[in-house]
């Protein structure tokens, strides 16, 4: 497998504990990295031929703090060539018009640089109402929701972690 690069913003732990739960999936170090974002730069991410990028949903559709400070790094990598998913947590009860925002936000900012997106997920099981997480129909990647669906988590990242396996 290719090596992968997990970028990741966490202010709770959710997201941080997500991402070490994929990264042991997809078979940990060395060959799968974890990267706070609040300690990495667009030179972090340019040797990996695989990135996993996640960024919880914050209030209203917002990104997560160190996302937001990190965002505009994206414009500095070269996508070309590249494979992408997004992982994201949310709470789809507490914010069900913005549930997974976040992954559309970065989305949008590299979805044009030549990347090859991978990992999209199924919206079914889910309770939400409107999500720019999602394009034709599926989640940009990975979707959980740690408030409300804690328990159907671990199966969900195992269904996941196989499917990028296919897709590597």
């Amino acid at each position: 497998m290719t090596k992968i690069g997990i970028f990741f913003g966490s202010t709770e732990g959710n997201t941080e504990r997500v991402v070490t739960q994929v990264q042991q999936g997809l078979g940990g170090e060395p060959d799968v990295v974890l990267h706070n974002v609040n300690a990495s730069s667009a030179e972090d991410m340019q040797p990996y031929p695989t990135l996993i990028l996640a960024c919880p949903t914050w209030e209203i559709g917002q990104l997560q703090e160190d996302w937001d400070g990190f965002i505009d790094e994206l414009a500095n990598v070269d996508y070309t060539g590249k494979k992408i998913t997004f992982l994201g947590c949310g709470d789809a009860d507490g914010y069900p018009d913005t549930y997974q925002d976040a992954l559309g936000i970065i989305y949008d900012r590299i979805k044009d640089k030549g990347a090859t997106f991978i990992g999209a997920w199924p919206t079914e099981g889910y309770n939400f109402e409107a999500s720019k997480g999602v394009v034709n129909g599926k989640f940009l990647g990975l979707a959980i929701d740690e408030d409300n669906q804690k328990d159907l988590t671990a199966g969900r990242i195992e269904k996941w972690v196989a499917q990028l396996k296919s897709e590597l």
